[in-house]
């Protein structure tokens, strides 16, 4: 049983999908970090300072009543809110991980592409009588006999 579990988790497949997540995760931080610390500040400040991880509709007041000055006070008193900023920071990550990955993938395709497109030299031709595939240096149609020396 060790020895077919040892199998399974050194296969290609799988070493390649963990080494996925785990990119995947440090890049979630990175873009997380994007939004937060480098999009959204001069967005808020085009918007009147505006502070977009504390945008909350306020459902319920906790324990000391409102007003909150922030989600993290409205949250350490108890309140039921719904929190629109996090969430709009949250819909930013997202799109902007989504345009990363649409050009990278892009970018495979095209890499791909590049790599299959390698040209080659044709080696049949027609025979113009007989419309059949036959070599480039043929003199003869194989299939109906004409000379085609002529033609070369």
């Amino acid at each position: 049983m060790w020895q077919e579990f040892k199998e399974f988790a050194l296969r290609g497949n799988v070493v390649d999908i963990a080494v996925g997540i785990i990119i995947g995760a440090a890049f979630g931080t990175i873009v997380k970090s994007l939004v937060d610390d480098v999009i959204m500040p001069p967005i808020g400040l085009v918007l009147g300072g505006a502070d977009f991880s504390n945008f909350f509709l306020l459902l319920r007041p906790g324990a000391p009543g409102a007003p909150y000055a922030s989600l993290a006070d409205a949250q350490a008193a108890g309140a039921v809110t719904i929190n629109c900023g996090v969430f709009l920071n949250s819909m930013i990550s997202f799109l902007v991980v989504a345009v990363v990955i649409f050009f990278l993938v892009r970018l495979m395709n095209r890499l791909r592409r590049d790599e299959g497109e390698a040209i080659e030299e044709p080696t049949t031709r027609d025979c113009p009588f007989c419309l059949s595939a036959i070599p480039i240096k043929a003199t003869r149609c194989g299939y109906c006999t004409s000379h085609l020396e002529e033609l070369l």
